[in-house]
Parts: C-alpha cells; structure tokens; sequence
C-alpha cells in the first residue's frame, strides 16, 4: 500500500517510474560510497591508534627527560634557560578531498633549517638531560601534527559515514519501496479502468445491435436473432 496519494494517470505513472529509476541509481551510488568511506575510515583508524601510540610513547620519554633535567638543575635555571625560545615554527592549513570529505592537511617550516638551531641556551651551566628533552620535543613535532591530521579526518569521515548511511536507509526503507508500491497501485487502478472501460463498451455494443437488430442476449452470454412470427404472419 502506497504511503502517500498519487493520482493513477499515466502520466503519474511515468513520473513514478523516472523517481525510482533515479532513486536506485542514486542508492547505488551512495552505496559504494558508503562502503569506499568504511575501507578508508577503518584505515586510517588503524594508522591513528599506530601513530597515537608512537606519540604517546615520545611524550613519556620527553617527560622523563625534564624529570631528569629538573632533577639536576635548579628552578631559576631551568626557567632562565627555556624563558626565551630560538627557534620559531609557521605551521601551514591544507586540506584533500577524500569522497566529498574535506580532510585537513598540515605542514611546518621553521625560521632556519639548522636542526641545532632549538636550543636557546649556552651548554656552560644546563644539564645534558635538558638538551634531550628539547630535542625529543622537536622530534615529536611532525608525529603531532600528522596525529592531528588522522584524529580529525576520523571525526570528518565518521560524521560523513553517519549521513550517507540515513540517505542509504532513506532510499533503500522509504522512497524506492514507496515508488514501487505507487507504481503497483497505479497499474492496477489502470488495468481496472481499462477493464472497466472495455465491458462498458461491450454493453454499448449490445444494447446498439439489440436495437438495430433484434439482438437479444441470453443469462449465458451467448446472442441469439429472434424471429418475430406474428409480425411476418400478419405482413403474409
């Protein structure tokens, strides 16, 4: 049974077979969309949990390496010799479309290209676990952003899947099911008109030859001439 009124014309009939031909090919297209995004979204979940662990790991050896540096150095040292960065980093915004999902993109560049250029300290009175943990830092840095980049085209992706997963079940449960049943409907309203229309024209018929002729019809369908015998015994 349809959900909605429809008019059973032909016209609407065409109308209703142009919807579910364009509601089909949009489900199938969604549909490999759908699945593309989950092969996508499932690896760069595990490229995510891979890189989350590296990160994680870097950063518990970077703390350890200031636990060390604190440990060795006085306060006002360890403040007077990271008071004032050398180094400065300019970090650069992109973005890819990945099946109509804008996933972002990030690169750096820093001031100089000396890789010693981090340190903004004299070597004299620092502590040898503060030079590690600076440069953990700075080697953790890259790892960071592409962490960032994988957490945040998961969120994208996720979001993305959720919506083209509701317009599949809306094609797949609502409209093309609803196409097919006003179209079933409308058929049969059209079959019982002609049929409708085809006795109608078959009693016309009837009662326009019983009229000229003399046609008479029995109970059983069949049609018979009757012969009027007083009306030929008297013209005799």
């Amino acid at each position: 049974m349809a959900k909605s009124q429809v008019n059973p014309t032909r016209m609407e009939l065409t109308r209703q077979k142009n919807k579910l031909r364009t509601a089909t090919r949009g489900y199938k297209m969604l549909k490999d969309k759908l699945d593309e995004l989950m092969r996508q979204f499932l690896d760069t979940v595990r490229e995510n949990k891979a890189l989350r662990e590296e990160v994680e790991k870097s950063i518990r050896a970077c703390n350890s390496n200031f636990v060390l540096a604190r440990a060795t150095m006085c306060t006002e040292a360890l403040n007077v010799a990271l008071m004032s960065p050398k180094q400065e980093v300019y970090l650069e915004a992109g973005s890819k479309n990945v099946m109509s999902v804008e996933i972002p993109q990030f690169s750096y560049k820093t001031r100089t290209s000396d890789t010693s250029d981090i340190y903004s300290y004299g070597f004299a009175f620092t502590s040898s676990d503060l030079d590690d943990a600076v440069k953990s830092i700075a080697d953790i840095l890259p790892d960071m952003l592409k962490l960032a980049e994988r957490e945040k085209s998961c969120q994208l992706m996720a979001a993305e899947i959720e919506k083209t997963r509701r317009r599949v079940n809306a094609l797949e449960h609502v409209m093309i099911p609803e196409a097919q049943a006003n179209i079933k409907m409308i058929k049969m309203k059209l079959d019982e008109n002609e049929r409708s229309s085809q006795i109608r024209l078959m009693k016309v018929k009837d009662m326009m030859l019983e009229e000229a002729h003399g046609y008479d019809k029995k109970q059983d369908g069949v049609g018979v001439y009757t012969v009027e015998i007083e009306k030929v015994a008297e013209e005799d």
